[in-house]
This record gives structure tokens, C-alpha cells and sequence, in this order.
């Protein structure tokens, strides 16, 4: 399935049914009376977060969505059936904005979260229902009210309990293909990667979500690469992986470019725990290793893990740092959805 995570979308709740002018005719009703039935409501537009989604592409092939309008109203005091609602479903994690893209509306991060996008229109009263002692044959009835239409923005940020950030070439995706049965694509140049990955991860008979982004960039803020908006995928996250590739030129100058695109994104990501951690060591001699580790460690003041997620030296203990910081912050999603609580919480 491809993978989608925006798209605009033209909503419209359906109008209200009319209202009924009519009399009773019957034989032996001397004064039958006015028996127009009342138009039924209209049907709404409603977002609902679901659960076995992780992609907004159904809404590539179909961008637009009307819910049915109301039944007008007949005689015989017949009132109108209500419209068919419309429901969009989407992943959890999804974002909707207004079609300046800045207003947000709703984040829905729980499974089966629902909003109510359009209102449908109110049904038109008949004739009937405007009887009174000094008004016995009342000829007039309300037309339905208009339904409501807007163009929205679906975003969606993907819910993940750890983010791997790093340069393009890092081994992010031969990490999350190491430690899951993800199967992203893996390749020896730049940008392979070039939407967001979602894995499961076992570490010592537990499991928690890892998300794997794109490469960035120097300049990425300002969009160079494939920018910064697949960072929106590891706002949730309780931890970031930094992955520093030590077959670089300088493991402490790549560790900086990154942190500074971090830092320029904002939405806090470079407030998040974070662990680094050297990789490729499997193709570095040993003074090349004590090398970039020491430059990684005078850039980051902390000693980097050492890792090769070919060999998967070092994978166990990464996992197990990665697990216990997600702990600290209330425990893996599946934990949280198991037991009713929302799936993310900031």
C-alpha cells in the first residue's frame, strides 16, 4: 500500500428535507385539517480514527465527500426520514486543519475518536405544524435548511513509542529491517528512504512501535532534501535514536547537522530523550571506531553506543535503552491501547 500522510478534502452535509403542505381528504373528516409532515434532517460528515490504518490514500482517488440530505416530509402527518450520515475514516494520529492549513481542528489520537466535521440542515416544519385555535388551515411549510461545506486538510503523524533520526546513509532502515519485520527499502545511496516506516520491535518479550523517517539534510528547514516535514512523524515519539554514521567524514559534525534541523523544526523535538549511537562499526577498524566515537562524544557530552545492525552487535542494548526510556514516559502504545488509555499523550 503507498503510503500517504496529506491530503485536501472537500466535505458537504446534506439539507434539510421540506416541509409538507397538505389537508386530510378523507370521507366523514368534515374538517380534516392541515397534515404536512416535517422534513427530515440532513446527514452529517464525521472523521473517525480506526483502527488497521497507517495511510491517508484513499483520499488520493476520492477528494470529494456529501452526506445524503433529509426526506421531505409527505402528507398524513408523514415526516421525512434523516440522511445518511458520511464517515471518513482515518488512521489514528491524524491531524485535520482548516483549508488555511494552520487552523487545527482535531487531533484524533485515540482509537475510535469521532468529530463532527458538517452539520447536517435542519428539516422544514409542514404545514401541520403550524395549526393553531385562530390558524385551523395553515397553507404555508419551511423549506430545509442548507447543509454546511468546507475544505479540510488530513495530516497525518504517525504514533510511535521511538523515532530514528539520522543523515541520509545512516543505517536507519537497515536498523528498523534488523530489529522488525518491516521491509523498507535499503540501498547504498542517498534518500533511499523516502516516506515515514513503521516497525514492530521485540526486546526481551516486549514489543513497542519504531518509526523510521527520511534522511536529513543541512537545510532541510528550509527544504533542501526531502525537508522537514516527515519530522511531523516522530512528534509523538517518547524517544529519539540518533544514528551516526561512522563511515563518515566526521561522526561529531553529522551529529550537529541534525541537531540543529531539530532544533530549527521546533514542535519540540529537541527537548526529547535522546540516545546516539555509532553505526557501521562492523566496517571500521578499530582506531576508526575509538576516532568517531571520541567525536561523537565531545559533540554530544555523552558516550555514544556502538552499533552494527548488519552483525547486530550492539542492537540488544539499544533496544533495551530505548525501552527504558519509553517506561519512564508511561509505557509502549500497545500497553496503553490494551488497557483503554489514549494512544498518545504529550
Amino acid at each position: 500500500m503507498k503510503f500517504l500522510d496529506e491530503a485536501k478534502v472537500y466535505v458537504r452535509s446534506g439539507d434539510g428535507g421540506n416541509g409538507c403542505v397538505a389537508f386530510r381528504r378523507e370521507k366523514f373528516m368534515e374538517f380534516g385539517g392541515p397534515s404536512g409532515g416535517n422534513g427530515g434532517h440532513g446527514g452529517k460528515v464525521v472523521v473517525e480514527a480506526v483502527d488497521g490504518l497507517n495511510t491517508l490514500i484513499d483520499y488520493r482517488y476520492q477528494q470529494h465527500f456529501k452526506a445524503k440530505p433529509g426526506v421531505p416530509g409527505k402528507g398524513k402527518d408523514r415526516h421525512g426520514a434523516r440522511g445518511a450520515d458520511t464517515v471518513l475514516k482515518v488512521p489514528v494520529g491524524t491531524q485535520i486543519y482548516d483549508e488555511d492549513k494552520e487552523t487545527l481542528i482535531a487531533d484524533l489520537t485515540k482509537l475510535g475518536e469521532r468529530i463532527v466535521l458538517a452539520e447536517g440542515g435542519n428539516g422544514g416544519f409542514g404545514n401541520a405544524h403550524f395549526k393553531t385555535s385562530t390558524n385551523r388551515a395553515p397553507t404555508n411549510a419551511n423549506p430545509g435548511q442548507l447543509g454546511e461545506e468546507r475544505w479540510i486538510w488530513l495530516r497525518l503523524k504517525l504514533i510511535a513509542d521511538a523515532g530514528v533520526v539520522g543523515l541520509p546513509n545512516a543505517g536507519k532502515s537497515t536498523f528498523l529491517a534488523a530489529t522488525s519485520a518491516a521491509k523498507p527499502k535499503i540501498a547504498d545511496y542517498p534518500f533511499t528512504t523516502l516516506h515515514a516506516q513503521l516497525g514492530v520491535v521485540e526486546s526481551d518479550g516486549r514489543e513497542f512501535v519504531l518509526a523510521d523517517i527520511p534522511g536529513l539534510i543541512e537545510g532541510a528547514h528550509e527544504g533542501s532534501g526531502l525537508g522537514d516535514r516527515f519530522l511531523g512523524h516522530i512528534e509523538r515519539c517518547r524517544v529519539l535514536l540518533h544514528l551516526v554514521d561512522g563511515t563518515g567524514e566526521h561522526a561529531g559534525e553529522a551529529y550537529k547537522t541534525v541537531r540543529a534541523e531539530l532544533e530549527a523544526y521546533g514542535n519540540g523535538l529537541a527537548e526529547k530523550p535522546e540516545i546516539v549511537a555509532l553505526t557501521k562499526i562492523d566496517a571500521m577498524t578499530p582506531e576508526d571506531i575509538k576516532q568517531q566515537a571520541a567525536r561523537l562524544k565531545r559533540a554530544t557530552k555523552k558516550t555514544p553506543m556502538l552499533l552494527s545492525a548488519h552483525s547486530r552487535k550492539g542492537v540488544p542494548e539499544a533496544l533495551r535503552a530505548l525501552l527504558a526510556v519509553i517506561d519512564e514516559g508511561g509505557g509502549t502504545t500497545a500497553a496503553r491501547r490494551r488497557d483503554g488509555a489514549v494512544a498518545w499523550q504529550p
